[in-house]
């Protein structure tokens, strides 16, 4: 259902910026349109006018449709990364989620980092200078 409402919907679009692009401007120097043809230049801006509204008032329908579609949906998936996290700061993470913010890893479960390793060392203090070679 949502892919067939996107394609009419994408359709619409391309349609769109095609009625707009072939109206003539407000100066008409710019414009595409051009005065021969078996219509008018003035029932021609008509037909594109009128054109270009029904087209715009689809977009807006497919638009509002589309969105509603998708917050139908919301309740299926998870809005939100933050709805995943632990739910106290200072509770201890389980494997494969990520540690609260602030909290220290206990010493020997393999959750230290690079800068956890740097933190101990400069905690025991300046290492001896090494011998050039």
């Amino acid at each position: 259902m949502e892919t067939v409402i996107i394609v009419i919907h994408l359709m619409i679009v391309i349609a769109l910026v095609g009625a707009v692009l072939i109206q003539k401007s407000e100066g008409g120097a710019l414009g595409i349109g051009g005065g021969g043809g078996f219509m008018s230049s003035r029932g021609t801006a008509n037909v594109l006018t009128r054109t270009t509204g029904f087209l715009a008032a689809g977009f807006f329908a497919t638009s509002l449709l589309l969105g509603v579609l998708a917050s139908s949906h919301r309740g299926e998936r998870p809005s939100s990364i933050l709805d995943k996290a632990p739910a106290a700061a200072g509770a201890p993470a389980t494997p494969g989620t990520p540690a609260a913010p602030g909290a220290t890893p206990a010493p020997g479960t393999g959750q230290g980092g690079v800068l956890d390793q740097l933190m101990q060392q400069q905690q025991r203090g300046p290492a001896a200078p090494a011998n050039p070679q």
